[in-house]
């Protein structure tokens, strides 16, 4: 891992003050071969003061260096860089040609060769910092420009980039594609796709598309054309335009085409270059999914476009605002969703996934404030996290519901209108938020950006002989965290912040658990008094943040949680039910509430759950409590009952319906330790067993392999057959993680061989191996994955690269070790000299193994009933 690829703070400051770029000229040949690829690049950009400055640039290979026509010499070029000493004030031109290297890991320009017809499939990808992996280029957000790019490419390929199509060769010829020069934009958003994809396109002329006609381009390779179901993306691309530009009082800003694109091996979800989004192929559906994954996919597709205003119109002027940037986008694009497409319960999917996400993350020993100091491009890579994705957007729900959404709103469209194509900090967008809303929010700004750590929030109240409440009052805490005083963590601090949220009172009714009474107010300090809801009659469930507005952990107070515990499924709303669940899946986390009692809680009362996003997040939870956090002599036990209690409810559902689909599901994955169950899952595999309305698709078959793999029923020989039915990169893939999962010696071996010695093994790849190998349950055949593990990690550490190298150390910890023993050997890691995000990543993994541990005993010590005595 080459320290030199690297860019801080301070350089990227002092360059941006020194230079102006006005635009590039990109010329890429990409006909010369497998390994690599010709880039010429010529930049034009003034100087400000004389003086030295530099270039970003990796290359195999550097042909010619000329600086306003003339040569310079070529021991001017490192590694990473091109020294460029002593320039003179005025405007310059620089060329470089250069030979570059493709990648597989996701980076630069990444080429994957499909293996189901041999064609050739080129993305890049350039966030945060690698545009200059295939130009060379001053590769940092706020040195601006514009960019033509011009692309050889073989027959059959097509091209696209951010600018529309100006030349093309004949239909399926080799030839040159040029582009329109684009409008001002930063390198990381640039983008070069090619290869043999198929096109599928419209035309939007809705109020997105302004007084234009706006050409609309989907991209899949070929292999995959037939999966992909155009109508529905091209749906939701032209409701989220129009509500966008209706919101933001401003059409899609950029005048080319809006193509997004579904590329094999993406390293990411998506990303959101404008004119030229690029998008992960898990998103192209081969077989039957469940309206939550169509849900997301949407959601994604809105993300990104909400970045083509905030981001790539307005960009940030360095990584310190990545929260914001992500932020917006994801607060924005559920918003968009909940308003202008059939999803109009993503707020409840919001709470259930995204404050999931960030609660956990925030509670890490690596937790950060949401708008957090990047001292360089290095540290950028591990806060693509939740704090910057889910905490930020779950921060700016509660703003907006601080400031109201018509001023959040007329606040984004002065922020629009005044940096247009420039960059901004975090002062600019505050700015036009207290224009708009008339709010001071300074004092916002450094309680809920500058801070760490979740709020605890309780309703402290007071019955009277009548019923009614006597005394009503919001009690909030900053407790302190676990890992608290440990070297390498963050100092706590207890902070009590301001939130706007609501009091909700449920009684019950015919109808079932209903909301009769609802408050609305601001909280501050340790305790908030609530005189509306003195003298009013005593619910029989209280929720404070009913609604969700603000950012917090909440705990039942014990006469709610009775009364949940003995019938949630009368909760009607489904928002509060996906509160409740929230709540107490952080009591298991928090070893306040034992796993099996979890589980038992789910078994009893999942089967009316309606809302098929929260029925399969629910299901995973209840696998991982069983998993990781009961004790492990409950563990069979537990498993054994979700699976009867799976089989039960797959037979009485709906034929055809996305709640059998995510029973079957359910109960493949628990069936392991039960003979008859497996014997069931293995004639479901083969046709022997059916339930109406279910297709064994593709995916499903690989699901039910995988299953049966883990528990051992399948042999090498069994996955290979299944690979022959599916002899696609997908079903490679697939087979990866079946091998690795098997609960033998030579398939942990074979699995750990591959991941070490395998150095064109993608990111992609890598994954399915992640998944499969360090199973929970396989303490034993795992055992010698400890010593292994930590032996590993200088080499892992000083050969591969960063982002690969943290998902190896994330991905293979030695979590089924789990132990007072393991903690020893992780502090004692801790103690040595580490990389920054190695250090990291252990304090992460240490905190995980120290819930487990925690929730554990816990278990290990309730009262719980046992599941084999639980009703299915």
């Amino acid at each position: 891992m080459a320290a030199a690829e690297n860019l801080t703070r301070t350089e990227a400051e002092a360059r941006a003050a020194q230079l102006e770029v006005h635009g590039y000229e990109v010329h890429l040949d990409l006909t010369r071969g497998a390994e690599r690829f010709r880039s010429s690049s010529t930049v034009t950009f003034d100087v400000r003061t004389d003086g030295d400055s530099f270039l970003d640039l990796t290359a195999a290979d550097v042909e010619l260096l000329e600086l306003d026509g003339t040569p310079l010499d070529l021991d001017l070029v490192g590694p990473t860089r091109v020294s460029l000493p002593g320039l003179t004030t005025g405007t310059h031109t620089l060329r470089v040609v250069a030979e570059m290297a493709y990648t597989h890991e996701g980076r630069g320009l990444h080429r994957f060769v499909d293996p189901a017809d041999a064609r050739v499939y080129l993305h890049s990808q350039f966030e945060p910092f690698d545009a200059h992996l295939v130009y060379g280029c001053f590769d940092q957000p706020d040195l601006k420009a514009s960019f033509s790019f011009r692309v050889d490419a073989p027959e059959e390929w097509v091209v696209v980039s951010n600018g529309s199509v100006t030349e093309r060769p004949d239909e399926g010829a080799a030839g040159t594609w040029r582009f329109t020069t684009t409008e001002r934009i930063s390198t990381y958003i640039t983008a070069v796709v090619a290869g043999s994809y198929a096109r599928f396109g419209d035309v939007h002329t809705g109020p997105g598309a302004g007084d234009r006609e706006l050409p609309l381009g989907l991209y899949v390779r070929r292999s995959l054309a037939d999966h992909l179901d155009t109508d529905e993306i091209l749906e939701v691309t032209k409701q989220g335009l129009d509500w966008y530009a209706q919101a933001f009082e401003m059409p899609y800003p950029f005048a080319g085409s809006y193509d997004q694109l579904f590329v094999p091996e993406f390293s990411a979800g998506a990303m959101e270059n404008p004119g030229c989004i690029t998008f992960s192929e898990t998103y192209v559906f081969r077989s039957k999914v469940t309206d939550a994954i169509r849900e997301r996919r949407a959601e994604t597709i809105l993300h990104e476009m909400a970045h083509m205003w905030f981001g790539d119109l307005v960009t940030m002027r360095w990584w310190d605002d990545l929260w914001l940037n992500e932020s917006f986008a994801t607060f924005m694009s559920v918003l968009c969703q909940a308003e202008a497409t059939r999803w109009k319960g993503s707020w409840t999917t919001f709470l259930d996934a995204e404050k999931t996400w960030a609660k956990l993350q925030d509670q890490l020993p690596s937790t950060h404030p949401v708008a957090d100091e990047m001292p360089d491009v290095e540290s950028v890579h591990q806060n693509f996290d939740g704090i910057t994705y889910a905490k930020g957007a779950s921060v700016l729900r509660q703003l907006v519901a601080w400031v109201g959404q018509d001023e959040f709103l007329a606040g984004c469209r002065d922020y629009f209108a005044r940096h247009a194509w420039g960059n901004t900090t975090l002062p600019d967008f505050l700015g036009a938020l207290e224009r708009a809303s008339g709010r001071d929010l300074a004092a916002w700004r450094d309680e809920w950006l500058l801070t760490t750590g979740v709020a605890h929030l309780t309703a402290d109240f007071a019955v009277a002989d009548d019923g009614t409440y006597e005394r009503f009052a919001v009690v909030q805490t900053s407790p302190s965290p676990s890992w608290s005083g440990l070297p390498g963590t963050p100092e706590h601090r207890e902070v009590l912040r301001r939130h706007r949220l609501a009091v909700g009172c449920y009684r019950r009714t015919d109808a079932g658990l209903v909301r009769d009474q609802r408050v609305e107010l601001d909280v501050a300090g340790a305790r908030t008094e609530v005189p509306e809801l003195v003298g009013v009659p005593a619910g029989e469930v209280i929720l404070v943040n009913d609604d969700d507005l603000t950012y917090a952990k909440v705990a039942l107070d014990p006469a709610s949680t009775v009364a949940l515990t003995d019938d949630l499924a009368a909760l009607t709303d489904p928002l509060a039910r996906a509160q409740v669940w929230s709540a107490t899946w952080d009591m298991v986390r928090d070893g306040e509430l034992a796993a099996s009692t979890f589980g038992e809680l789910v078994r009893t009362n999942i089967a009316s759950e309606t809302e098929i996003g929260v029925l399969q997040r629910l299901l995973l939870r209840a696998v991982s409590a069983a998993e990781r956090y009961a004790a492990p002599a409950h563990r069979p036990a537990l498993l054994a009952a979700l699976a009867r209690t799976a089989r039960v409810q797959a037979d009485g559902a709906s034929p055809g319906s996305d709640h059998l689909l995510a029973w079957v599901r359910h109960w493949a994955a628990t069936a392991r330790g039960d003979e008859d169950q497996l014997r069931d899952v293995r004639r479901l595999l083969v046709g022997d067993l059916s339930f109406d309305g279910l297709t064994v698709d593709t995916d499903l078959r690989w699901h039910l392999v995988t299953s049966l793999s883990r528990a051992g029923q399948l042999t090498t020989g069994d996955i290979d057959a299944e690979l022959e039915r599916d002899p696609t990169d997908l079903g490679e893939r697939q087979a990866l993680t079946a091998r690795a999962v098997r609960p033998a010696a030579d398939a942990k071996q074979e699995a750990w061989d591959r991941l070490l010695e395998d150095t064109s093994l993608s990111h992609t790849l890598s994954r399915q191996v992640f998944v499969g190998f360090g199973q929970l349950d396989q303490t034993e055949i795992l055992a010698p994955y400890v010593d292994r593990y930590f032996e590993a990690l200088d080499d892992v550490w000083s050969q591969r690269s960063l982002d690969w190298a943290i998902e190896f150390s994330t991905g293979t910890f030695p979590h089924p070790a789990a132990s007072d023993e393991l903690l020893a050997r992780v502090d004692a890691t801790l103690s040595r000299g580490l990389p920054r995000p190695l250090r990291r990543v252990l304090l992460e993994q240490r905190d995980t193994l120290t819930r487990t541990l925690s929730a554990r005993a816990v278990d290990a010590d309730s009262d719980t009933r046992s599941p084999e005595r639980s009703r299915s």
